[in-house]
């Protein structure tokens, strides 16, 4: 059975329209993939003679031990954010005579080949074949491998835990963010020393081979919660059930003042405050308020003028990155309803458009304050949401055209991957790196005040073609109509 569930992996992976229509950005994966091999095997045998030379009079294996903890606070946190718990499409399953349970063990079990598990590997072991050519005991360091082995699968699995207690909350980073931040702060105010707890620990192991039935028993405590709670998930009626939700109406009248495009925003606005996944945007501009603290109030980046462009880009632009990067994904549960209307397409675009360039105005006017750490640091702002506006809503609207992936906006709120493709992470380079590079190399050849007004040039150019971009970009899409009809009937 578990074969047949591989065969049938393959073909539904191989066969859906992503796959077929994106393998040059499958190969790009391939090469990012390559390049953080690379980056951890470098890692692992440089650690031994790094730690020998800036911390001579230190055991460098007892020292790497020490900052385990932080390792583990870092893994959890980008694994919450970027690896998923690999679902099937179990529902045609439930209707089969075939255990629930051999359905749960292989949804597990496919997530411990994750590259997420293999990628530390590529540090753990060289790092433990340098600690043995340098005179360690192998026993002890083929434990401590082993040991490090079992931690990256209780990870992986903990990880699907805080999810799990994070898919029903409306803020659902709140988990994550809770147990990090505990913990963090365990350390930081000497509460309890969770590094010298952890690294203590994984000497103990590795001096006492006998004691990995410790992290054997938590790594099975860990899989059997997670086994109860996707069992306990897995009916077909449990897809079925009706929820009963009172809606709150709110007064959208304003939105008429924008003529055509009116009855869209309207639509948007509701999509926003009545689903899970995109509430949490409106929360999300809280965050863009706030990012600029983050590094203003840190001396290391007065100096670093280069960064003013990309914190301004980021703080101005939170909600456009973070709502844009996913149109049309928003509405591909009812896409091919909207698409069978008479509407024109380039008043649908141009509702998004209006969204985007308000929360822009909106988080720079809220952004002012942050002339209390310089005058620079305001203008910089300021044409950063000049650049949002002219350049980067149009990249970002050009980029939406090439989205495959259907959104499901029950299924978790804000920080979900869900829908989240190759695209969205290289239509960052045009967004943010583009924009930081041109403004750091104009600021060192020609000064600030010319690296401001390239900013401000690039976003009013961008604001004096708006129309012509716009037809352009409705181009694209409406040649990309049917393909995005076909990928969103997927369940890919």
């Amino acid at each position: 059975m578990i074969k047949h569930f591989f065969n049938l992996e393959w073909k539904q992976y191989f066969r859906s329209s992503y796959w077929q229509k994106n393998m040059a950005i499958n190969i790009l994966l391939v090469f990012f993939a390559l390049y953080f091999v690379v980056m951890f095997l470098s890692l692992g045998f440089g650690l031994l003679p790094g730690l020998k030379k800036f911390f001579p009079d230190e055991d460098p294996f007892v020292f790497a031990n020490g900052f385990i903890f932080f390792w583990i606070m870092g893994d959890l946190l980008m694994r919450f954010f970027m690896q998923k718990l690999p679902v099937m499409s179990v529902k045609p399953l439930l209707t089969l005579p075939i255990k629930r349970s051999t359905v749960v063990n292989f949804v597990l079990g496919k997530s411990v080949v994750s590259f997420f598990n293999f990628l530390p590997l590529f540090a753990i072991i060289p790092f433990g074949i340098m600690l043995i050519f340098d005179g360690y005991e192998t026993s002890m360091i083929i434990t401590w491998i082993f040991t490090m082995i079992i931690l990256v699968l209780i990870i992986n699995f903990f990880n699907f835990i805080i999810e799990a207690f994070s898919a029903d909350s409306e803020l659902s980073f709140l988990p994550i963010i809770t147990v990090v931040g505990v913990l963090f702060a365990l350390n930081h105010f000497e509460i309890l020393s969770m590094t010298t707890l952890i690294g203590s620990g994984l000497l103990a192991i590795a001096s006492n081979p006998i004691l990995i039935i410790i992290p054997i028993v938590i790594l099975a405590a860990c899989y059997a919660f997670n086994f109860k709670i996707l069992k306990s998930k897995l009916y077909l009626d449990s897809s079925l059930k009706s929820k009963v939700a009172e809606v709150n109406a709110a007064d959208l009248s304003w939105t008429k003042r924008f003529g055509d495009v009116a009855p869209f925003m309207q639509l948007d606005l509701k999509l926003i405050w009545r689903n899970k996944r995109t509430k949490s945007m409106a929360f999300l501009l809280l965050i863009g308020v706030l990012y600029g603290l983050f590094f203003y109030p840190n001396p290391v980046y007065a100096d670093m003028v280069f960064m003013f462009a990309l914190i301004g880009i980021v703080s101005t632009g939170f909600f456009l990155i973070n709502f844009g990067q996913f149109i049309p994904a928003w509405d591909s549960g009812y896409y091919k309803l909207l698409m069978s209307q008479n509407i024109k397409y380039e008043q649908y675009l141009r509702s998004k458009f209006i969204l985007m360039v308000i929360s822009v105005v909106l988080l720079f006017v809220l952004g002012i304050p942050y002339v209390y750490f310089g005058y620079k640091i305001l203008i910089a702002h300021f044409a950063a949401a000049i650049y949002n506006i002219g350049v980067n809503t149009h990249v970002i609207l050009w980029g939406g055209s090439f989205n495959r992936k259907k959104i499901d906006l029950d299924k978790k709120a804000a920080f979900n991957y869900q829908g989240t493709g190759a695209v969205q992470w290289l239509i960052g380079i045009p967004l943010m790196l583009v924009p930081m590079a041109l403004f750091g190399l104009v600021n060192w050849l020609a000064g600030f005040a010319a690296a401001i007004a390239l900013l401000i040039v690039l976003g009013v150019v961008g604001i004096v073609f708006h129309k012509k971009l716009m037809k352009g970009i409705t181009k694209k899409y409406l040649d990309s109509k049917y393909k995005m009809i076909d990928a969103f009937s997927q369940d890919n």
